[in-house]
């Protein structure tokens, strides 16, 4: 799986009782931040299969974005458990 955080978090919401974790609206975000990694990394790699110079360099600036958007999504995965885990609501 190219995204073990976002499966992690999905594994992680089959373990909790008795809640929909579809009306949890940190859930929601995580998984947002997942999919524009995903977004983010599939343009990127499109834009490396062109293969002109100049999008040579547009594809490592995409590949950057990934980067900043992959550290968000961490952030956001790692946060929404750290508040589940505590017992918030």
């Amino acid at each position: 799986m190219p995204f073990p955080f976002c499966a992690a978090l999905l594994s992680q919401g089959k373990q909790r009782k008795g809640r929909q974790m579809a009306n949890d609206p940190l859930f929601i975000i995580a998984m947002i931040g997942c999919l524009v990694v995903a977004g983010i990394l599939i343009w990127g790699i499109g834009t490396f299969s062109v293969g002109s110079d100049d999008n040579g360099k547009k594809s490592n600036k995409i590949m950057q974005y990934r980067i900043i958007a992959q550290f968000v999504a961490v952030v956001l995965i790692v946060g929404y458990v750290w508040l589940r885990q505590r017992g918030g609501n």
